[in-house]
């Protein structure tokens, strides 16, 4: 939209609406508005949110991300509540619990009685807090039908009952039997009486990456079943001084297996007996893995496949194995990037087990976790990466890439602006920081300011501190932010200033600080009859006037909206400001919170934008499931521009909180009927982001 569009609309706003927060508050973290998503507003979410590492809400990669049973990927507990847990009985209080829920570990815990493995129910996240995670003579069970489960950054250990290959105590770290979608990642699994991992039962779409698995008997196992069922990725895994299982796989409908360190430690009591084994009618892909001193580091059965290619084998001796056909492709089923196989030692020594936080080498990885990634540029102002401004990596991204590249920014405050070109789909700018506040894109663009070149105004788009034009692109761990002053900037005629911009489809924005006063988050299609779908989840969105806008079909799902009071100290304000064109979908917030300290009953929902007077705009916003603030009015819509809301489309659903109240000739509510239809699903269309 120009400004020239726009300027109906303003002329019926109250002037001088405010200032945006200072970036040294974001940057010291004074922007801890709200909860940790899933949480109420209070003491235990601040405290939670502080143990928690911010890659605790990741999701899987491998045979774990793909969609099928019911379930698509592995994402685990994100979106419950976050919990910390030092203690046996809170830690399997949540573990066994219905509702999903991400569990921080912070703390050493003892099983009693020793071998005791607590039953982990559906949707959970299991996660080490940093490296005080641990799990003592005992560890998880995943039964039959159990999925959606991450196990992550723990130390599980010691269950070992000295007898060296025990037949009596199945004294597992993590056992499955029967469970689908589940991800093992960053562990540290050692000394146990029986398997450290155990996928028995036709448990399937299954990922295990990152793990150090040490000194015991048997390391891992998989299968025992007759049936072709189970999908199993198993990458960076640092495995030594285990004498078998390393893994076993035993009927294996596709087993792929890349860039694993096998390692026998010479002059050890401890002497492997195989490698990696194919059983039974297994299909396995073995690549670009390492071998250092095994014996018989890779042997098959001869009923199954097992295809090699560019693993390296250093002193070992005895059977190395393949053959028995064409094994499988598994870019069929997910993306990934296999790293070389030379600097397979140093890199999983590096960063297999729990971290501290997310780590250099975790983040190095990240293109790995991302399907299709197929090339990584680094951004760090200090010089380190390959580029000191996003802008400069997003020019280096070619036209028209036909698969994703992925800008990893490192933490440090980057004052420019971004402009990613239509041309240029597939583009991910992550933060690779442990918080979305360790990096920060921050400018202070206004539509009323000329440009630098004489040309004209900005325009509200053209304040947009990042724009981005092209389809299915993501930003993710990131503070973005429009610091325009508006106090020192009274005579400055049009004071809209955009932190984001998007203006294409299949966007994602996850785990962001989107920051400003007003028109904070503008979201657009390229073309009228376009389709534009923006996905929102797990960010805080500040503003205070329109501060959520534009035509686009966009979920904001499992966020925070903070009000913010007006240059003045003054509180009014509206939350949304859609133009949606008919017959399409305009702004659902979903299982949200608004907050913010500003004064009571001073902010709409939103009012309904009909760009220019046009009159066949169709503005859509709906609430649901959400919790609303004081702040929020007991006739929460608003007239725009001389249009009535009521003639537009405008309702709630199941919302809580102060801010919530009755149904109301002014205040639409959903029927039941109405909702089942008004889903994030429904709203994107087949779009599952």
């Amino acid at each position: 939209m120009s400004s020239t569009r726009r300027t109906a609309r303003h002329r019926r706003r109250q002037r001088a609406l405010v200032v945006g927060v200072p970036l040294a508050l974001v940057a010291s973290g004074v922007l801890a508005y709200g909860s940790v998503f899933g949480l109420g507003v209070g003491k235990q979410e601040k405290a939670a949110a502080a143990e928690a590492p911010a890659w605790a809400t990741v999701a899987a990669d491998g045979f774990a991300s793909v969609n099928a049973l019911g379930q698509n990927g592995t994402y685990g507990g994100r979106g419950g509540r976050t919990v910390t847990v030092k203690s046996l009985a809170d830690l399997e209080k949540y573990a066994t619990a219905p509702e999903p829920y991400v569990i921080v570990v912070s703390g050493t815990i003892n099983m009693a009685p020793v071998g005791k493995e607590i039953k982990v129910a559906s949707n959970k996240t299991i996660i080490g807090s940093g490296t005080l995670g641990h799990i003592v003579g005992g560890g998880f069970f995943l039964g039959q039908g159990v999925h959606n489960v991450i196990i992550r950054n723990l130390t599980i250990r010691d269950s070992y009952q000295g007898v060296w290959n025990d037949k009596k105590h199945d004294f597992d770290a993590i056992q499955m039997d029967g469970a689908h979608h589940v991800w093992i990642d960053h562990n540290d699994l050692r000394h146990t009486a029986d398997g450290l991992i155990d996928v028995r039962k036709d448990s399937t779409y299954v990922t295990v990456s990152w793990n150090k698995l040490s000194n015991a008997n048997k390391a891992f196992g998989i299968g025992w079943t007759q049936n072709l069922v189970t999908d199993i990725t198993i990458h960076h895994n640092w495995i030594r001084e285990t004498e078998q299982r390393n893994p076993s796989t035993d009927n294996a409908a596709h087993a792929h297996l890349y860039n694993n360190f096998l390692e026998d430690v010479p002059g050890t009591p401890i002497k492997s007996s195989y490698g990696n084994y194919a059983r039974g009618k297994t299909r396995m892909l073995l690549e670009n893995s390492y071998f250092q001193g095994m014996n018989n580091p890779v042997i098959r059965d001869a009923t199954a496949v097992l295809a090699q290619r560019g693993n390296i084998f250093s002193g070992t001796s005895g059977r190395n194995e393949s053959g028995g056909g064409a094994s499988f492709d598994p870019k069929k089923y997910y993306g990934y990037t296999p790293d070389a196989t030379g600097n397979v030692p140093a890199l999983v020594k590096s960063g297999a087990g729990p971290r501290g936080s997310l780590g250099q080498s975790a983040a190095a990885n990240a293109a790995t976790r991302t399907p299709a990634a197929t090339r990584a540029l680094t951004v760090a102002k200090d010089g380190t990466g390959q580029y000191k401004t996003v802008q400069a990596a997003v020019d280096a991204v070619p036209v028209n890439n036909p698969s994703r590249v992925v800008i990893s920014v490192k933490p440090g405050t980057y004052r420019e602006t971004v402009n990613v070109p239509a041309n240029k789909p597939h583009l991910t700018i992550q933060g690779s920081g442990t918080s979305r506040k360790d990096t920060v894109i921050v400018y202070g663009n206004a539509a009323g300011m000329r440009k630098p070149d004489g040309s004209g105004t900005y325009g509200t788009p053209g304040s947009a501190t990042v724009s981005i034009r092209s389809d299915d692109s993501q930003l993710r761990n990131l503070t973005v932010s429009n610091d325009f002053d508006e106090a020192s900037h009274q005579s400055l005629k049009d004071h809209q200033a955009v932190a984001l911009l998007t203006i294409a489809d299949k966007i994602v924005l996850d785990g962001l600080i989107v920051s400003g006063d007003q028109d904070t988050l503008e979201l657009e299609t390229a073309a009228a009859g376009t389709p534009g779908r923006v996905y929102v989840t797990h960010s805080y969105i500040v503003g205070n006037v329109d501060f959520i806008f534009g035509r686009a079909t966009a979920v904001i799902d499992q966020s925070v909206i903070t009000l913010k009071k007006r240059w003045n100290g003054t509180s009014a304000g509206y939350i949304t400001a859609p133009s949606t064109q008919a017959g399409r979908n305009g702004i659902l917030i979903n299982r949200s919170t608004v907050n913010g300290d500003v004064s009571a009953s001073s902010f709409y929902l939103g009012r309904n934008w009909h760009p220019g007077g046009d009159k066949t705009a169709d503005p859509q916003t709906t609430v649901r499931n959400s919790t609303l603030s004081a702040a929020i009015k007991r006739t929460p819509w608003s007239d725009m521009g001389g249009f009535s809301w009521k003639d537009d489309r405008f309702a709630e659903y199941m919302n809580t909180g102060p801010g919530a109240g009755p149904k109301s000739t002014d205040r639409p509510h959903l029927t039941d009927s109405q909702a089942a239809s008004q889903k994030v699903s429904d709203w994107l269309g087949g779009w599952t982001p």
